[in-house]
């Protein structure tokens, strides 16, 4: 009896485990004046903004993600979409880190107006995640 009541509450455990472990969440949303890394990320420091005369780069790390889900990160102008970039993963992924942006500058530098990055997580035609950052002028 004992041994059933063990077997039946590892099998419990085993599974709120496995549910938490496949729960899809964002790490880290951001702008950046350069291409990011994950081991950045894990500093948790927060990469340096753009200005207007330097790349700028919209990153997404997110977490708990399946096969066939698709991730979109765009770089948005006020509300006008500038860079994106998305994904249809192959395979089932811990951490997955997607960027969009530009290494160099604009000529002229970037137009005015205020910067976002926005994610966008899909499974099955479903929207799991859909976020942005606050918007921030590059100066």
């Amino acid at each position: 009896m004992l041994t059933r009541v063990l077997f039946a509450l590892a099998l419990i455990c085993g599974a709120t485990g496995l549910a938490q472990a496949q729960e899809t969440e964002v790490l880290a949303l951001g702008l950046a004046d350069h291409e990011v890394s994950e081991q950045e990320l894990a500093t948790g420091e927060t990469p340096p903004a753009p200005h207007f005369n330097t790349p700028a780069v919209a990153y997404v790390l997110a977490a708990g993600l399946m096969k066939g889900d698709m991730v979109e990160i765009t770089l948005i102008n006020d509300d006008r979409a500038l860079l994106s970039n998305g994904e249809t993963l192959a395979e089932d992924r811990a951490r997955f880190l997607l960027q969009a942006g530009k290494r160099g500058v604009p000529a002229g530098g970037w137009p005015e107006g205020s910067y976002r990055a926005a994610v966008k997580i899909t499974r099955d035609g479903t929207t799991l995640i859909e976020q942005a950052t606050d918007p921030i002028p590059f100066d």
